[in-house]
């Protein structure tokens, strides 16, 4: 037993280290082959990762499905929208907040928007559980996505164009190259962050929610909090990855707040592999892939992405990264 947990420890070092290889070589090899405008595709992939993985962080491993994470995620696209529209219009958000294009600005903002909306939010929906806790969730999201309609002023149901990405010192954001790496090294930052979080006692203890939320109380910790303290970071994550996705289209619009997002999320969480985190990013990289490369074929193409999808979850029951790491859920 000791040599196969050792065996599958090795396996999954070597996968991460394989797939940090490739994140890194990326750019290199797709203009090597005379194909530098996948940079682009290869940012959203990373930036799509970072939202799955933070809502692998509440799925995966505090048993929190939850369908309103695209609430999170818009919010923080809304945010450099709306910083960016008034810093070229000139004007104070509310007649008190001055615009901005500087990323050290807007993307903080974002991050704490977003915790904030699921901090505010959490404090209601996790009071619930099972398909009630979904259904809270998902209303709330529906909210903040017809209240971003409303917004005419910042394009309404057309959304919001803006230029240039914001602006980094000392790196050239417009550059896909340097963006695209910019996203890489938030992506694995929070990564080993998260890692070290769920190695902790924290981690512990939200995996104690998961399996058993009456025993935890009885040995002395309180659920609620754990509860609360995961889902408000995963809103905090999520929010920073929709900045970046803003940042990548230079657009934002109620779409990113709309449940179809939330679902794309929860899609790619579970193919990768509920509770591996890494596998979030595989599963992003899978879906998205999937969606190009299909949608280059036909017009048709989620009429063969279902089925695809369909089989892969059937035969890879512990998600890509599990059957490629010989892992189950943490």
């Amino acid at each position: 037993m000791a040599k196969l947990t050792r065996a599958k420890f090795t396996r999954e070092r070597i996968l991460i280290l394989v797939g940090l290889a490739l994140i890194l070589a990326y750019p290199w090899g797709v203009a090597a082959v005379g194909q530098p405008f996948l940079i682009g595709l290869g940012a959203r992939i990373l930036v799509m990762g970072l939202a799955a993985a933070s809502l692998d962080l509440i799925v995966g491993f505090g048993g929190m499905v939850s369908f309103g994470h695209a609430a999170f995620f818009g919010v923080g696209g809304y945010v450099v929208g709306i910083l960016a529209f008034h810093a070229h219009d000139g004007t104070d958000l509310l007649g008190v907040i001055p615009g901005s294009n500087q990323a050290l600005v807007a993307w903080p903002a974002a991050i704490v928007l977003g915790g904030l909306a699921a901090l505010a939010i959490g404090a209601l929906s996790l009071r619930t559980t099972g398909v009630h806790f979904i259904m809270i969730t998902l209303a709330f999201a529906q909210m903040l996505f017809f209240l971003a309609v409303s917004l005419k002023t910042y394009g309404g149901d057309d959304g919001l164009s803006f230029r240039p990405r914001n602006l980094l010192p000392g790196l050239d954001t417009r550059n896909e190259t340097s963006f695209y790496y910019v996203v890489a090294v938030l992506l694995v930052g929070f990564l080993i962050l998260a890692r070290r979080l769920l190695d902790a006692r924290f981690g512990t203890a939200l995996r104690g929610v998961r399996e058993n939320e009456r025993r935890l109380a009885a040995l002395g910790i309180a659920p609620y909090g754990i509860k609360l303290a995961a889902f408000t970071l995963a809103g905090a994550v999520a929010g920073l990855a929709g900045a970046l996705m803003a940042n990548q289209a230079r657009f934002v619009s109620p779409e990113l707040l709309h449940w179809t997002k939330s679902g794309d999320l929860l899609i790619m969480v579970i193919l990768g592999g509920l509770g591996t985190l890494y596998g979030s990013v595989l599963g992003a990289a899978v879906l998205i892939i999937l969606e190009t490369v299909l949608a280059a074929w036909t017009e048709h193409w989620m009429v063969v992405l279902g089925p695809v999808l369909v089989a892969l979850i059937l035969f890879a029951r512990g998600g890509l990264w599990g059957v490629l790491a010989g892992t189950r859920r943490s």
